[in-house]
């Protein structure tokens, strides 16, 4: 069993997508106490895993944990900024969580080190494929919200990841990362065992931008739960 961290509170850097969401997942099981979702959007350059903002507030109001939204021209210092800003509202903030497999830990790891903050990073290094089957096995229901053309295409925007998944990307012909570290595919949390309310998305328009197909999506609802 994981030594539980009962009485450290924590943000989450939050994109939307199962990474974050399932790090997040296991940091609350670890006995973090989950101050803040933190999401943060490029000012610079439109991303491909970008969501509509709306959704980002949905999933916060699904899970009921306070949401941070901020744009950025540097992360690091607008994560800086958020850290310091809670500190002196009085919030005590001693840890961050992220979802990051491959990659990033140098910049996580000095932001957090500047921040005096203990960095809580539960997938790093994790086997893609394992990782997944655990995230399905858990509850999550994973939608692929943005892909690579030149790999999966329009025709997987809105697939729900399931256990079919792994084997269906292994007949391509390209090489697929199951968790999409290589940046085939995004994706986003509609629902899980932290959600208290499942999102419904009712209407999405397919996009093109910058090599990506993605879902732009114009309608959704919250459900209750049980």
């Amino acid at each position: 069993m994981p030594e539980k961290q009962e009485g450290k509170t924590v943000v989450v850097s939050w994109t939307g997508g199962k990474d974050g969401c399932f790090a997040c997942y296991r940091a609350m099981e670890k006995g973090y106490k989950i101050a803040r979702l933190l999401h943060f959007t490029n000012r610079k350059k439109r991303g491909s895993h970008e969501l509509n903002p709306g959704i980002i507030r949905a999933q916060s109001v699904a899970t009921g944990i306070p949401l941070i939204q901020r744009d950025f021209f540097s992360y690091e210092e607008e994560f800086r900024k958020v850290i310091l800003e809670l500190r002196e509202q009085g919030g005590r903030i001693d840890g961050a969580v992220f979802g990051h497999i491959q990659t990033h830990g140098s910049l996580v790891e000095r932001i957090c080190r500047d921040l005096d903050l203990e960095i809580v990073m539960p997938l790093w290094k994790m086997d893609s494929e394992r990782l997944l089957a655990d995230m399905i096995d858990a509850g999550f229901e994973i939608v692929i919200a943005s892909t690579r053309a030149d790999v999966l295409g329009e025709k997987w925007l809105g697939r729900i990841i399931d256990g079919a998944f792994p084997g269906e990307i292994h007949t391509l012909g390209v090489p697929v990362d199951p968790c999409g570290e290589n940046g085939e595919f995004h994706t986003l949390v509609t629902d899980g065992p932290i959600f208290r309310k499942k999102i419904i998305i009712t209407r999405f328009e397919p996009a093109f931008f910058n090599g990506y197909w993605y879902m732009d999506i114009r309608d959704f609802s919250l459900q209750q739960k049980g």
